[in-house]
């Protein structure tokens, strides 16, 4: 009698599946990657920001996260978030960035649906 017989797509998706098994490989987790666990920027805004030339250091940023936690203390939903020369819009309840404006457009926005400006 000869040995066991081997089905070859078996055994393509046995290893398979012990490849998918094994965990990923530990990523250093950066400035953007923590900022994307507190504060989301939405597609509309990340187009802004770039359209527009506008970037904020982590320390902008830990700011702005400041000022949403502010908002998000006193009930606010909708709030303006300036820091520096720049106006975001933020959604405090979803912690999402909606949009940017920086200051040489700032006389022409009128910015609707907020219930709360924080300076930061």
């Amino acid at each position: 009698m000869s040995g066991p017989v081997r089905n070859l797509q078996i055994d393509a998706l046995l290893q398979h599946r012990v490849e998918r098994a094994t965990p990923p490989p530990v990523v250093e987790h950066g400035f953007e990657t923590i900022l994307a666990d507190k504060l989301k920027v939405s597609g509309h805004a990340q187009t802004r920001l770039k359209s527009r030339q506008i970037e904020l250091d982590s320390e902008a940023w830990n700011r702005v996260l400041e000022g949403v936690d502010r908002a998000a203390q006193k009930g606010a939903k909708e709030s303006l978030v300036m820091v520096d020369d720049i106006a975001l819009v933020v959604s405090v309840r979803n912690r999402t960035v909606i949009t940017a404006v920086e200051k040489e457009r700032l006389r022409e926005n009128v910015f609707t649906n907020i219930d709360s400006a924080v300076i930061v």
